[in-house]
């Protein structure tokens, strides 16, 4: 029977064989006594197994509370442990019920992080995955592979009215911009009425696409209860649109993948939240085994913040969180990365460096909206850093090369120094 294997880092008070043991046991077949029915048998076909232990070093301090240590001492490990499909079946919801669930609970643990997960090739199979991927997205833009998608966040969050926000689309559109979004804070306010919002977009978004034959992605967030989630698909189809977002953490696995199965959308993923299940190292999720997770549900785009963000997040994460998006497994369909989070032209430059791929949403929100020439100079300048980035120059050569470019290093990259 097939097994999927969960890769663990973990801390605890305890000898780490007698703790791995235990987290197979609570997750699977087992309590913390014998009962009556757990067969060998039973044990043999449906409880999770230990198939790894790497020892890494000790500490004498907790990472977070939990048991006291016999000897004072609390030991760090790398463990993989596997279940077979029969335990959850095709249930997403289940499986992350058996993989997280409990385990954050368990007193023999000081510190537990899940790292990633595999997948047999055959279970990742029954799921459709991202509809429209990267790929996809190219299409509905008409970005080809030589450059990311450039986007913006319209702002204020909350408080412009359709008009208002209408009326940025269009000196967006008109510059050039690829994708535009709402804020995870905007769904439907008292002055934004979400079908008003979406009829006074589509409207400049259609006109645009009818006089120069590019199509802007607008990313509606529709996270709401599931039924007005499906009603709020629906009208964005209706009214020509392409895209809808949804705040992942707070809908759920399940509701985002009744959402994605539709398949008439493409979706972003907004990972707001994400530090509550990420920040802590030695607590919740790392990036490589959400992002699979989300993929398998299919979602099309997701964050992963960005290079010098405002964020907490390091360099090295981020770097990271983009390749295991781009990794052809599970399903052989990655996800579009969505670069964001205190972004502008000046890290376009650091961000090529280090991943070497175009194969990104861009997002620049006040580093696009807030350029001393206009958003639609914002845009254009975000277009030359990544023109000049993967055209080799460095940062200084583009400022002197292309106008809307320096006045952008002039405004944000003293800001951006003040705020490092």
């Amino acid at each position: 029977m097939e097994r999927i294997t969960a890769r663990y880092y973990i801390e605890t008070p305890y000898a780490v064989e007698k703790a791995a043991a235990v987290l197979a046991g609570e997750q699977s077949s087992g309590t913390f006594v014998a009962v009556p029915g757990e067969t060998e048998e039973l044990k043999n076909r449906f409880a999770a197994r230990v198939e790894l232990i790497e020892l890494l070093e000790t500490v004498s301090e907790p990472a977070i509370p939990g048991a006291s240590s016999p000897d004072g001492q609390y030991r760090r490990a790398h463990v993989e442990v596997s279940w077979s499909v029969e335990n959850f079946g095709h249930n997403l919801p289940m499986l992350v019920s058996t993989l997280q669930g409990n385990l954050y609970e368990i007193t023999q643990f000081t510190g537990l992080k899940l790292l990633d997960i595999h997948f047999p090739e055959t279970y990742a199979s029954h799921y459709r995955g991202p509809r429209f991927g990267i790929g996809g997205c190219r299409s509905l833009t008409g970005v080809d592979s030589g450059r990311p998608l450039i986007g913006t966040i319209i702002k204020p969050s909350v408080g412009l009215t359709p008009a208002q926000t209408a009326e940025t689309v269009g000196i967006l559109a008109q510059a050039g911009i690829d994708f535009v979004k709402d804020d995870e804070l905007m769904a439907s306010t008292a002055n934004s009425l979400f079908e008003e919002r979406v009829d006074a977009v589509m409207q400049v978004i259609n006109r645009h696409a009818d006089r120069t034959g590019k199509k802007v992605m607008y990313a509606f967030n529709i996270s709401d209860e599931m039924d007005e989630m499906l009603r709020k698909y629906e009208h964005i189809v209706r009214s020509g649109g392409t895209c809808a977002m949804i705040s992942i953490n707070s809908t759920g696995l399940a509701a985002a993948k009744r959402i994605c199965d539709i398949g008439e959308l493409a979706i972003h993923g907004h990972r707001n939240g994400w530090g509550m299940l990420n920040r802590h190292p030695l607590l919740g999720i790392e990036f490589p085994a959400y992002q699979k997770l989300w993929r398998l549900a299919g979602v099309d785009q997701l964050h992963v913040n960005g290079i010098r963000n405002k964020f907490w997040e390091s360099d090295d994460s981020v770097v990271r969180s983009i390749a295991s998006c781009l990794h052809h497994a599970p399903l052989d369909k990655p996800v579009l990365p969505v670069v964001s989070s205190g972004q502008w032209g000046g890290q376009a430059f650091e961000t090529y460096r280090r991943t070497q791929t175009t194969n990104l949403l861009y997002m620049a929100g006040g580093g696009i909206m807030a350029h001393p020439g206009g958003p639609a100079a914002g845009v254009t300048a975000l277009q030359q850093a990544w023109e000049a980035a993967v055209g080799g120059l460095t940062l200084a050569e583009a400022a002197r090369d292309y106008p809307e470019f320096g006045k952008s290093v002039e405004k944000f990259g003293q800001l951006h120094f003040d705020r490092a």
